[in-house]
């Protein structure tokens, strides 16, 4: 079976990992955590990252930081992963989804200011398979209009918005680690503060509502309970592993990219290359769109038979149980549930060597090969 993902492994994994043992006993915020954090820093220019255990935590932490409170409005695309959307609701947010471009998946940012009401306070968007939105009219629409901007930057480790990496541009961003990522620890994530006056109170609230990151500075001579917060401290393990991988990001994407445009050559009239000059994606997804839903599931039930995994992605999260207990569609849901229904992620991984054989039996299937 040709998998649809396969972990990357740079092959020093376990040689950091065993190093962070006899280093420190594991302590937290240690030898590797710094590492790597700073590498991260380096790599997308952001004034300041903050490791976490997820990207999910990393989104709570937006949600602390804004001082979310019940009623408040936060604007987000409904396709998108639900941890978008939890880590507000938690707070008492309520959720209004707009509609996407078709062609990326990501935001439509001319629908954003029709769904800002007094009760809005942000905008959370995700850069869907590392494609960066429209960065430049989202940021001048919610500058108008006072909101904060969240960067679910998830997909997009090394990808960029007119030379900025994606999660630097707004007020805040996040990223994942999960092992379906690109750059992988199994499970861990970042957060990117690029407003630094939150900065101060995201250490604390990082730190179980402590000012313990103080104290380590030697700025205090003790540390206290001075806010709310929780433990949101990725694993020096976690980041050893990480920091292997962090040091191939580039040499990582170059070679998805490649795969990438092997797919596109194959498969040009079932895909969207209609990116613009503006985004340098990173390969994190590569994705068709089939006639609809039935057609979608006869290519997946094919290609398994093949001996090729494939697979759907998100359900939209306004026509969940709990998106419509928790949020709202706002305007024409013209594009989110058709072309959700339509789009089918390909095997992408940076071992993949089958693209001919998948990229021929799609269109086989489709009558377009013998």
């Amino acid at each position: 079976m040709i998998p649809f993902n396969r972990p990357y492994v740079s092959g020093k994994e376990l040689e950091y990992i065993s190093d962070a043992v006899q280093r420190s006993g594991l302590a937290s915020e240690d030898h590797y955590s710094q590492a790597a954090r700073q590498r991260l820093q380096s790599l997308s220019q952001s004034p300041a990252v903050l490791l976490t255990p997820s990207c999910t935590h990393a989104l709570e932490i937006c949600a602390l930081l804004l001082d979310i409170q019940p009623g408040d409005e936060i604007i987000m695309p409904s396709f998108t992963f639900v941890s978008a959307a939890n880590a507000f609701v938690l707070r008492g947010a309520r959720i209004v989804f707009v509609d996407i471009h078709p062609d990326t998946m990501n935001i439509d940012e001319g629908l954003i200011e029709a769904a800002i009401t007094p009760r809005s306070r942000a905008l959370v968007l995700m850069h869907y398979a590392g494609v960066a939105c429209n960065m430049e009219a989202i940021m001048e629409v919610c500058q108008a209009h006072q909101l904060y901007v969240i960067e679910d930057a998830a997909q997009a480790i090394g990808a960029y918005y007119k030379g900025r990496h994606l999660g630097s541009i707004g007020h805040l961003g996040t990223l994942s680690f999960h092992y379906t990522k690109n750059i992988q620890c199994g499970e861990g994530g970042a957060l990117l503060i690029n407003d630094e006056r939150m900065l101060a109170r995201a250490e604390i609230l990082r730190e179980k509502g402590t000012n313990r990151k103080q104290f380590m500075r030697g700025e205090i001579d003790k540390y206290s309970w001075v806010d709310i917060g929780s433990s949101y401290l990725l694993s020096e393990l976690n980041a050893a592993f990480l920091l292997a991988q962090l040091e191939q990001v580039e040499a990582v994407n170059k070679r998805r990219l490649a795969h990438w445009r092997r797919y596109a050559e194959y498969l040009v009239e079932f895909c969207s290359t209609n990116f613009s000059a503006d985004c340098q994606h990173n390969a994190h997804t590569f994705f068709i769109k089939c006639q609809d839903s039935e057609d979608r599931q006869a290519l997946i039930h094919y290609l398994a038979q093949q001996g090729i995994k494939a697979t759907f992605h998100y359900v939209p999260l306004h026509s969940a149980e709990a998106g419509r207990r928790f949020g709202h569609f706002h305007g024409q849901d013209r594009f989110t549930t058709a072309e959700s229904e339509r789009l089918l992620r390909l095997p992408m991984y940076y071992e993949l060597e089958h693209i001919d054989l998948i990229s021929k039996h799609i269109l086989r299937f489709y009558g377009k090969a013998p």
